[in-house]
Parts: structure tokens; sequence; C-alpha cells
């Protein structure tokens, strides 16, 4: 379903992205008895993997002598802060539909810049109202039903796989409309064909995983209420569902295991970590627990880094730091 290769869609962006680093915890790595390695998307530009595929999309269209003069998305935050960031670099304007429920951080960011953010009432409105905008001749940037998006977001994972230089038995990668999944298990064919592949989401967010369960994709009416605002997507499409059937397994996050992971990362890594990003941490937890796997090579793509003051108060509500993470017995019921 591609039509480039993620090792070309690298050479394409390299110029323009941040080559993120891997990051391992040692103490973690203590605490787990495994070899845990985290690509480090907070510290990629609008911090989040996002800018990967739509500097992507726009490249490869200036590439084909058909870059617009204008762009149009819809978005909960870190798409909108990626074609935003993506459209000033090009020198054209962009135009983002953000719900009025989006992360107050996020919108002023996308603001910040230079586009032209419009609030609408939720998500279907920003859905139904890029037509409008696509009417008057600009090109629509799909958070994750286009092609280079997700060859663009696929190669946080190839970077990561050509830097760790080790055999990886399994990667974990954060799931909302399925462009990053995506991306990650194209770059991982790729480079790193037996690795396993895993993707999660929230079970308060679960789309993806009861259109896998059902063979058909799944959509809600509305935005789902999760701590990882960054997934709260109504569905999956069907280009991301294609490569989502072929994982290896796909789990579903308990609100309580997200926080957890997401207080134990920002504290073990010292970097601003997502909600959405633990989940991968998350779900890793719980592969390795349920299967009693030991001396494993884990990869954890963490998507990004944007955290509003109110979503920091959210998190930070309970403090789960004096629970060290072990693979044994543990005190909170986190598996």
């Amino acid at each position: 379903m591609m039509n480039d290769s993620i090792a070309n869609t690298l050479k394409r962006i390299e110029g323009y992205i941040n080559r993120t680093p891997v990051f391992e915890s040692s103490l973690l790595n203590e605490f787990l008895g495994q070899k845990i390695f985290f690509k480090l998307e907070p510290l990629q530009k609008v911090g989040a993997f996002k800018a990967r595929g739509a500097i992507n999309t726009l490249l490869k269209l200036k590439e084909e002598g058909a870059l617009p003069k204008e762009v149009v998305t819809f978005s909960l935050g870190n798409h909108a802060q990626g074609v935003a960031w993506a459209a000033k670099t090009m020198g054209i304007k962009a135009t983002i539909l953000m719900d009025q429920n989006s992360s107050s951080l996020k919108q002023q960011a996308t603001k910040s810049y230079g586009a032209n953010l419009v609030i609408t009432k939720d998500r279907n409105e920003s859905e139904a109202r890029v037509q409008e905008f696509i009417d008057k001749g600009a090109y629509f940037i799909h958070p994750y039903a286009n092609p280079n998006v997700i060859a663009g977001q696929g190669t946080a994972c190839y970077e990561a796989l050509l830097d760790i230089k080790e055999e990886i038995d399994a990667i974990f990668v954060p799931c909302g409309g399925g462009g990053l999944s995506s991306g990650t298990f194209l770059a991982a064919k790729e480079l790193s064909p037996k690795s396993k592949l895993i993707a999660c989401e929230p079970v308060n967010a679960n789309d993806a995983a009861r259109s896998i369960k059902h063979g058909k994709i799944f959509r809600f009416s509305q935005s789902p209420d999760t701590i990882a605002d960054g997934v709260k997507t109504l569905s999956i499409a069907e280009i991301t569902f294609h490569y989502l059937k072929q994982f290896d397994a796909f789990l579903e996050l308990t609100e309580e295991e997200i926080i957890y992971w997401t207080q134990w990362l920002t504290h073990l890594l010292k970097v601003n970590i997502e909600p959405s990003s633990a989940m991968a941490m998350a779900a890793a937890y719980k592969w390795l627990k349920g299967n009693k796997l030991k001396n494993q090579n884990i990869l954890i793509i963490v998507s990004g880094g944007n955290i509003s003051c109110e979503k920091h108060k959210e998190i930070w509500a309970c403090d789960y730091l004096n629970y060290p993470p072990s693979l044994g017995n543990h005190t909170l019921n986190l598996s």
C-alpha cells in the first residue's frame, strides 16, 4: 500500500527533523530484568513524532511539483502542531480545525507556528468542516490515512533500529488513528522483521481493538474519555487497519496503568512524557508480565511530550512513585 520505503523517506526528511536519541534506564532494566530502549520523540520538532509525517508529505508533494499554497487538517493537538510547523517551514499557509476540548497548550502552540486555528464544537464537526477548505483549494493532510504521513511516522522506529544495533525482540507503539503504528510496522519489516510488534490503546478508547476483534472498523460517536488525549480518535482508517491486523498483539490499558507509567517514565528518563506515549511502556510491562519473559531487548516508541498544566495536575493527583515496578507480585493491581 506504500509507494516509498521508510529508508527513502528518512533520506528525504532528515535535514528537517531532529535525530532523536535512544535512552535506557539502568534502574528500570534492573527492576524488570530486561533491556529496554526508549526512542524519545518528545525531543522532536514540535515535541512529537507528528512532525515527521507532516514534513514528509509536503516534501513529497514538492518533489512531484505539486506543493500546494495551503494545507488543512483536523487534529487533537500534536498533528496540528506538526502540520503548522511543516507548512511554516515550507512557506505555505495552514488551517487547523481543533475541537474546543483539545489541549489549550497544543492550541496555543499551533497558533505560534502561524496557522489559522479554527475551534469547533467536537471532533465530528472538525472532520466534517475540512471539506469546506478542500473545496477552496487547500490540500488535506489527514492525521493518519495518508501513505506519506505513515511513511514519515515510520522513520522514528527506523532511526531507533539503526542506532541500537542489537537484535530487538519486541517493539511497542501507541495507537490512536494508527499512523505511527503502521509506520512502525513498515520500518520493522525493513530492518528487524523477526521483532514482535505490539500496539496498544486505552480501554476507554479502544476503537482499534474492537475493529480488530470484529474484523470491521468501529467508530465512536463522540471522542472517548481518557487521560491519553493524543489517542482520542473516533476511528482508525482502512489503510491503518490493514497494518494493525498484522501485529502480533494489541493490548488495552486502564487509566491507572497509563498514569502509573507516565509518572515513572517521567521520573526515570527525565523527559516530559505524554500519557499517550506512556501507553507503550504500560503495554510492554503487561506483555512481559503476562508471558513471564526475562532478558528481552525491547524498543519503546515514546511518541510525544506536550502536556498542559491541567493535564499535569490530573497525572500527578495520586503519587505512584512509592510503588516501584516489578514483574513479581505488585502492590498495585497493574497487571
